[in-house]
């Protein structure tokens, strides 16, 4: 190395079960590389780094750094801020009218000698490492930015798969093999399970897809009203789907008739186009974020489906029931581990070698393992609901009930 280095770590937007491990991979890494780099991490993503509020690695972070594969969250905490979003950043205080949001960060970055800044998101964080890093090279400043794609939605182009998504889709299966149970409570019971994902329904199959491997095993008794169809799935819906409602409830009811209950899964972003376009005929404003998207919390997906199917099903009771802080909140599981392995070391050495990008197997190079380039990164990537598997998973859920699975399931969730 021709000069000496100093890295800085970022985490920004949701959470995913891959942010401590990413952080304590990339301590790992650096050590084993090049154990006299200084290592700092700022507190809060970017507003951390827009008040310059940062934490130092120890060497005793260093020693223990291992422990952070083990726990969810981050370490370092996150927060949502678009640093081209000037009027947002102002409003929130972290910078002053006038000022550029992207100037006082790259002040901040020099006044604090770091060379390397490791950015670890989604598509909104990643983009926002772009714009920062345009602006560090169109003004002078000699920094290397390095991303690592955090979304549990798997949705930023072109990398095949991203952080913490697989581990995501176990959780969710996982959560929802309790929440089924609640058929048991009331007749004609209607589940919806409210599955992450704005504009990808990725997350939303794969969960479905995890949970019923779970759900392939023998230990049912129908003779005393413990048959597999009841904790089965009934319907999956994404948002790059289209479907007719009046027929899906027609089909739906007659499940409804035959087994008493219902289970749904739907992305909490399917139809928002048209539940917005309801709710502001009614006069209602829907709220946005500093990223411009709207806020799904006040859009509410299975609400708004758990109110079309359940008079339509004739149901007695609906229960709406969201695993995405559930999921998003857990521990990396092996096949994250193990991604976030190949990509946290490929991401030291091209910051070590000063070359920039968001680490991932590029769809567009042959899927190979390499710096993207920024300017190629974009979020919104949709689900291909053409994929074999999913196509087989909906054909079997509209087989008649007791009919054998199909769905060729993975040994491991790495498949999904």
């Amino acid at each position: 190395m021709s000069k000496q280095q100093k890295v800085a770590l970022l985490t920004a937007g949701g959470l995913a079960p891959c942010l401590s491990s990413a952080v304590g991979g990339l301590i790992e890494r650096y050590t084993e590389l090049a154990p006299e780099v200084e290592i700092i991490g700022y507190i809060g993503g970017y507003k951390g780094l827009l008040r310059g509020h940062h934490v130092r690695v120890t060497q005793q972070v260093r020693d223990n750094a291992h422990v952070l594969h083990k726990h969810g969250g981050s370490p370092i905490q996150n927060s949502r801020v678009k640093l081209t979003n000037v009027k947002d950043c102002v409003k929130r205080g972290l910078v002053k009218e006038g000022e550029s949001p992207l100037e006082v960060a790259a002040r901040q970055l020099t006044a604090d000698g770091v060379t390397i800044l490791h950015t670890i998101g989604g598509d909104d964080t990643n983009t926002t490492a772009a714009d920062l890093a345009a602006y560090l090279k169109t003004n002078g400043y000699d920094l290397t930015v390095v991303g690592l794609p955090k979304t549990i939605d798997n949705d930023v182009y072109p990398i095949r798969q991203s952080l913490g998504a697989w581990t995501a889709a176990e959780e969710g299966a996982r959560y929802f093999e309790n929440i089924v149970n609640e058929h048991s409570a009331n007749p004609r019971m209607l589940i919806i399970h409210e599955v992450m994902g704005r504009n990808c329904g990725w997350l939303t199959a794969c969960t479905a897809r995890f949970y019923r491997k779970r759900l392939s095993h023998p230990d049912f008794l129908p003779e005393l009203n413990l048959a597999h169809s009841h904790k089965d799935i009934d319907a999956v819906y994404v948002p790059e789907m289209e479907f007719d409602l009046e027929a899906e409830a027609e089909r739906l009811r007659a499940v409804m008739d035959e087994q008493d209950c219902v289970n749904i899964f739907v992305s909490e972003g399917a139809c928002v186009a048209q539940i917005v376009a309801e709710m502001e005929s009614r006069g209602e404003q829907v709220p946005r974020d500093a990223f411009d998207h709207y806020k799904l919390d006040a859009v509410n997906v299975g609400q708004w489906f758990s109110k079309q199917f359940a008079k339509l099903l004739g149901a007695e009771k609906t229960l709406v029931q969201k695993s995405g802080y559930f999921a998003r909140s857990a521990p990396a599981n092996p096949d994250d581990l193990r991604l976030i392995k190949s990509m946290v070391d490929h991401g030291v050495e091209c910051g070590l070698r000063g070359e920039p990008g968001v680490i991932g197997h590029d769809e567009e190079r042959g899927g190979r393992l390499r710096a993207i380039e920024f300017e190629r990164i974009k979020g919104g990537k949709p689900f291909d609901i053409s994929e074999p598997w999913f196509g087989e998973l909906l054909n079997d859920i509209r087989q008649p009930k007791g009919a054998p699975l199909s769905v060729p399931y993975p040994q491991s969730s790495s498949a999904g």
